[in-house]
């Protein structure tokens, strides 16, 4: 069986349903594009999320163009496609929010009571035990710059720094 071809000149390349389907829509793309990014814009207060909800919309009715145009308002379809994604995308939004509230939530009692801990653990300390941790590890001084507002030497620090440290575990 020999298959016959034929040159592009002898053969129509163009369809005339998808002419129609595609002028049919950009009419309908022209007319209803201003309205629906105005309305969006209302809703989303973003004219950048408006527009991107708007393409969407009118992608999602291009892919069902063959079914909308034959509607009795098209244009009720495209709204109702573009609010119904705008609808989704907030729900999303609202429930990613509420699940990173829940995890960066902490008790604000536990916090208290660590503070409170702390507190207590620190006033079982020396004087000079307490103000060597404080001065090292909670404002990060250096043994040397301690040692000269405590008016001691860097290592008299280190060792008061050592004490109050392995006193502080066993109080915590």
């Amino acid at each position: 069986m020999k298959l016959e071809t034929r040159d592009a000149k002898d053969h129509d390349v163009t369809c005339p349903d998808v002419e129609d389907h595609t002028a049919s829509f950009g009419l309908f793309y022209r007319s209803e594009r201003d309205g629906l990014f105005a309305s969006l814009c209302l809703i989303t207060r973003d004219p950048h999320e408006a527009e991107e909800l708007m393409h969407d919309a009118f992608l999602k009715v291009w892919e069902r163009w063959g079914r909308v145009r034959d509607m009795d308002r098209p244009a009720g379809y495209l709204y109702r496609t573009a609010i119904n994604a705008f609808r989704t995308r907030y729900r999303r939004t609202m429930i990613a929010k509420r699940v990173l509230e829940r995890t960066s939530e902490r008790d604000l009692l536990d916090d208290v009571e660590g503070r409170d801990r702390l507190d207590r653990a620190l006033a079982a300390l020396t004087v000079r035990q307490r103000a060597a941790v404080i001065l090292t590890e909670l404002l990060d001084y250096t043994s040397e710059e301690a040692g000269r507002l405590l008016g001691v030497r860097p290592g008299t620090v280190r060792g008061l720094a050592h004490h109050g440290r392995v006193a502080l575990r066993k109080t915590m």
